[in-house]
């Protein structure tokens, strides 16, 4: 199932996530995005967002207002849908109305993978970044192994570049997938001092001894994080 937190108190763009997008609401052009892949659900602290979604015909589930992160959100959204422990959850953020359904799929043929390896708490995407992306601290980093799991995420470039020429960077895609019995584990950990100091939650996945499997994809899509993402999105839409 594809879960999308959406909460309208952003502090950098308010209620982005009924932002109109080609004639939707942000977090409707995000669900019709996705909803060919999978049942789609929105989890929300908005009466607001609920009934927006209510009159496109998406379902939404209330959630409490105290959670500090999506994936608190979408966890306790998954509890009151009564999911299985073992259902792939797809934690798709309200703000990505631009991703495309090839991308889901690979994320939940990763999750199907792993989903007997309690070592893997999470699944999740990568693209190729130039090295002059890889010097936004907004686009996060991230190294991965030769068996594809994540060594690191930041949001510095890395690896450093010692001697220069380095083209190989990796810029992770915010999308995740659990089963929703790792989910469930990912929210009883506590953070750790690298999710506190990068500011990426993932990073309790990786402090905590868990891995997390990634795969590469194309992808033209972005997240709208400000109101120049939004400028840059409609500009697209032209």
């Amino acid at each position: 199932m594809i879960l999308i937190p959406a909460r309208l108190g952003s502090m950098r763009f308010p209620e982005k996530v009924l932002t109109d997008i080609g004639g939707y609401p942000m977090v409707i052009a995000t669900a019709k995005a996705v909803e060919g892949v999978d049942r789609v659900a929105v989890a929300t602290d908005s009466h607001k967002v609920v009934e927006v979604c209510s009159s496109y015909g998406i379902k939404a589930v209330m959630t409490s207002s105290g959670h500090t992160s999506g994936t608190d959100r979408i966890n306790e959204a998954a509890a009151r849908l009564g999911l299985d422990d073992n259902e792939t959850v797809i934690n798709v953020q309200a703000d990505e109305p631009f991703i495309e359904p090839e991308a889901i799929e690979r994320l939940k043929t990763l999750v199907h993978k792993y989903s007997k390896d309690d070592s893997v708490m999470i699944c999740s995407l990568y693209k190729k970044i130039s090295p002059a992306d890889a010097q936004n601290p907004n686009i996060v980093k991230v190294v991965i192994d030769r068996s594809g799991f994540a060594l690191y995420f930041s949001r510095s470039p890395i690896p450093y570049d010692r001697e220069g020429g380095y083209e190989n960077y990796k810029g992770h895609i915010g999308i995740y997938g659990f089963r929703r019995k790792m989910l469930e584990r990912f929210c009883s950990l506590p953070p750790s001092l690298l999710e506190n100091t990068e500011k990426l939650e993932q990073l309790r996945a990786l402090s905590h001894g868990f891995k997390i499997a990634m795969c590469e994809v194309e992808t033209e899509s972005f997240g709208i994080d400000t109101p120049e993402d939004l400028q840059k999105a409609l500009q697209r839409l032209k």
